[in-house]
């Protein structure tokens, strides 16, 4: 499955919060997430463009499958 061309950090941080992450904290230019439950904190770039290749490595740090991500986008 295609990722989006173009997607910003922040709409990434909207998607992840949509599944439950929460921003705890933003450092430099990346916002620091957590969900409750997980120990993992998550770092999303907050960049103008996101990178197809970072964004499916964030995805799956998150423990999301790329349908499921695309599912949290719309």
């Amino acid at each position: 499955m295609r990722l989006p061309r173009g997607l910003s950090g922040r709409e990434a941080v909207r998607a992840f919060e949509a599944d439950g992450w929460r921003s705890v904290r933003t450092r430099g230019s990346h916002a620091m997430l957590q969900k409750p439950g997980n120990d993992y904190t998550l770092s999303v770039p907050l960049h103008d463009h996101l990178a197809p290749g970072l964004l499916r490595g964030v995805i799956r740090d998150a423990g999301l499958t790329v349908e499921e991500f695309l599912g949290l986008l719309e």
